[in-house]
């Protein structure tokens, strides 16, 4: 009877990994959807480009109820005056700053008010679970400073989309497209009424768990490369290069971004010579202690900055 009983089927050796190459397969009809084309070099901008400032600095936050807040702002330091000399003008100012904060998962409206006139304002409103509106308005005393900008941007299952327009006459739109599940490519045009200006860039980006690198270009002459590399969970390297093919201006830096479980650590050198270092240390719950500081020995300029931050 024992003869009689069929053998149980075998696997063929590479049985396994046709089976791992099958679930390696890409599914193009479920790609992920990219990130905002104006954010592509997202990562690199906050390793590179920290809100450095000079002189002394000190927020408060207040929350009235989980969805509204209160801000006060004091800043104490010198401001950089246009000058033809190679040598930095510096004259000292100080200005308080009043803002309100309305927080909906929904509906985010940001306001904010200086003494010395400007006020700013901020939008952001899900229309759908697709459409946003963004909107950004910067209003001043002086005549032509003010500006307003409102973005409307589609989310797709697989690529983003946005419009823009604003006042002079300005208006934009881009598209960012997922390829595949680690790359995107995507295209922008836009036109300056007021300047009779007119441009078309293009723009891709590959990121994985490890790392992000992205690269820009425009008619406007502008060539942009960045790329950020994850050494650990608290590590990451960053460099970024840029190049306008008109004016033949050069600009590259490289920079850190260091993680620890009480503070935060960046700082870059760029070709210029110029080095910069930002700290973010929380000292108690609802309370961070920050110092900045920028060097500059071929222009002579040093900038130290510190400040105190209350409230979250």
């Amino acid at each position: 009877m024992a003869g009689l009983v069929p053998p149980p089927p075998t696997t063929p050796m590479g049985a396994k990994g046709t089976e791992a190459k099958v679930q390696e397969r890409v599914d193009y009809l479920d790609l992920p959807c990219p990130i905002p084309y104006e954010e592509i070099q997202r990562e690199a901008f906050m390793s590179l480009k920290p809100e450095l400032f000079e002189g002394m600095r000190f927020d408060f936050t207040k929350g009235l109820n989980q969805k509204f807040a209160l801000s006060h702002s004091v800043f104490m330091g010198p401001q950089e005056i246009p000058s033809q000399s190679s040598e930095t003008i510096k004259i000292p100012t100080a200005n308080y700053e009043f803002g309100a904060n309305f927080i909906d998962p929904k509906l985010m409206l940001v306001g904010r008010i200086l003494t010395d006139g400007r006020l700013n304002a901020r939008l952001k409103c899900d229309l759908t679970d697709s459409l946003t509106l963004k909107a950004n308005a910067q209003l001043t005393t002086e005549p032509h400073m003010s500006h307003v900008m409102a973005t409307f941007d589609y989310k797709g299952s697989d690529y983003r989309t946005q419009f823009q327009v604003g006042n002079g006459a300005l208006l934009g739109a881009s598209y960012i497209q997922s390829v595949t599940p680690h790359l995107s490519l995507g295209g922008e045009v836009f036109w300056a009424g007021q300047h009779r200006k007119s441009g078309v860039g293009f723009a891709t980006r590959y990121n994985t768990n490890k790392m992000v690198a992205t690269g820009q270009v425009a008619s406007t002459g502008m060539v942009a490369l960045s790329y950020v590399q994850k050494v650990s969970e608290k590590v990451s390297l960053a460099t970024d290069f840029m190049y306008n093919y008109m004016s033949r201006e050069v600009a590259s830096s490289v920079g850190y971004d260091y993680i620890l479980r009480q503070c935060r650590l960046r700082g870059k050198i760029d070709s210029n010579g110029c080095t910069s270092a930002f700290l973010e240390e929380r000292l108690n719950m609802g309370l961070n202690f920050i110092l900045s500081a920028e060097i500059d020995h071929r222009k002579k300029d040093y900038k130290f900055g510190f400040g105190l931050t209350v409230g979250e």
